[in-house]
């Protein structure tokens, strides 16, 4: 048997064949996937299509944000490069040693670190930043100075520095104080703070006076206004903050439309708590300090609008009062009034009564503090945020809290406990 012989090469043939079946096999792939696109059911498609638009306007909603705060986190990080930059280089200075039988050396004054400055670290950074290399040197100096006298000096309760010397002659050692550069410039630095608090008030002001006057809030960003109850809260909230500023022209034109203007004889639902601390508080409050008579007309006025609210079985009074009908009731939601509602008003009617020589104020806010004082259901001094205007029981026992509906309850027991003249142990 012969066996068939075998070529001795190889044969390769290069055709477009395969260069289509490649192409082909793209376009294959291309019309699979169009294929299962297409074996997906009409709601799975939606669901999809609806996805991916959501996202894509999410995406869109949150580029200015998420920019903006990269662009406040690199302005951030420059303001630090900045302020290392400007501040000074200290080297740090090896201490002598001390010879056998010498008494070491006291710390000096300079080599005393940064943290020891009195404000508050804000204000410190915010002077190095804007300030140079020799602002700060002077800075430092300034701090040694008031840290050799401090030993001679006492903080009041307000935070302000007092010399214990400065009661007598006002020189100590012969040197004129009055003439010391650290004072001079402190009274610079004092004098340019309290002008740049009365412009922001005075910008503030002006956006209140041209879109919201005489209205009870401002919109600013539409500039606009928004009423609550009519009765120009925000003027008369202002009031003594303009005569505490100094801000005379401002104050006169705001006090006569407080005589013009201002009348509670409205038939308008106010909330009791509220009225109380901004209108009474705030006219009686600026009569204390013009003595004008005018704002105590008006204090009786409205403290006498609102007594109704307390004409209730339990004397636990009413969260609202309508001053035109002089009548008072519940809030629609609940039968409960707030516990810090009802007893964070007794400041203001106590010293109306202290005021005018009437007694019903005074009664009518003692006896809810005496109720109060006399319920059960507190947990170690807490009382809960809501009680009952007939019963006058706390009502959701159990929810206790310092956060709102309850927090001025404890701010008010101390401030009574002051104004009583600390004699009131209840």
């Amino acid at each position: 048997m012969q066996i068939p012989s075998r070529p001795d090469y190889v044969s390769i043939h290069f055709t477009g064949q395969q260069s289509r079946s490649y192409n082909n096999n793209k376009q294959w792939r291309r019309q699979s996937c169009w294929r299962k696109w297409k074996q997906l059911s009409r709601l799975q498609r939606s669901l999809a299509l609806f996805t991916l638009t959501l996202l894509f306007i999410c995406g869109m909603a949150s580029y200015p944000t998420v920019a903006k705060h990269l662009r406040g986190f690199t302005e951030r990080e420059q303001d630090a490069e900045r302020s290392i930059l400007l501040r000074p280089f200290r080297p740090h200075v090896l201490p002598e040693p001390v010879k056998q039988g010498q008494h070491p050396l006291p710390e000096q004054l300079s080599q005393r670190k940064l943290s020891n400055k009195r404000g508050p670290p804000i204000l410190q950074n915010h002077l190095q930043t804007k300030g140079n290399a020799s602002n700060i040197l002077s800075e430092d100096k300034a701090a040694d100075v008031r840290m050799e006298g401090e030993e001679d000096r006492v903080i009041s309760w307000r935070g302000a520095v007092i010399d214990t010397d400065q009661a007598t002659d006002g020189n100590k050692d012969g040197e004129n104080k009055e003439d010391s550069p650290h004072l001079k410039h402190s009274q610079d630095s004092e004098t340019s703070r309290i002008e740049a608090v009365r412009e922001a008030f005075r910008h503030a002001w002006k956006g209140y006076r041209d879109y919201a006057w005489g209205r009870d809030e401002l919109r600013p960003i539409s500039r606009s206004y928004s009423e609550w109850f009519g009765l120009g809260l925000t003027l008369i909230d202002a009031l003594d903050t303009m005569w505490i500023l100094g801000l005379k022209q401002e104050f006169e034109e705001a006090r006569r439309w407080v005589a013009t203007e201002l009348t509670f004889n409205k038939n308008v639902d106010v909330n009791l708590f509220e009225s109380t601390i901004r209108i009474l508080g705030g006219l009686l409050s600026t009569y204390h300090l013009t003595g004008d008579s005018l704002f105590l007309d008006k204090a009786k006025d409205i403290g006498s609008k609102l007594m109704p609210a307390f004409n209730t079985q339990s004397k636990i009074p009413y969260s609202d009062v309508n001053i035109g009908k002089g009548t008072a009731h519940p809030p629609r939601w609940t039968s409960d009034s707030t516990v810090a509602e009802v007893t964070s008003i007794q400041l203001e009617f106590r010293e109306l009564s202290r005021l005018t020589q009437e007694p019903q104020y005074q009664a009518a806010v003692a006896e809810v503090m005496n109720q109060v004082h006399k319920l059960d259901g507190k947990l170690d001094g807490l009382v809960p945020m809501f009680i009952n205007t007939n019963s006058g029981q706390f009502s959701h026992q159990g929810m206790y809290t310092l956060g709102a509906r309850a927090d001025s309850y404890y701010e008010y027991l101390l401030k009574q406990w002051i104004q009583g003249g600390k004699k009131e142990n209840q």
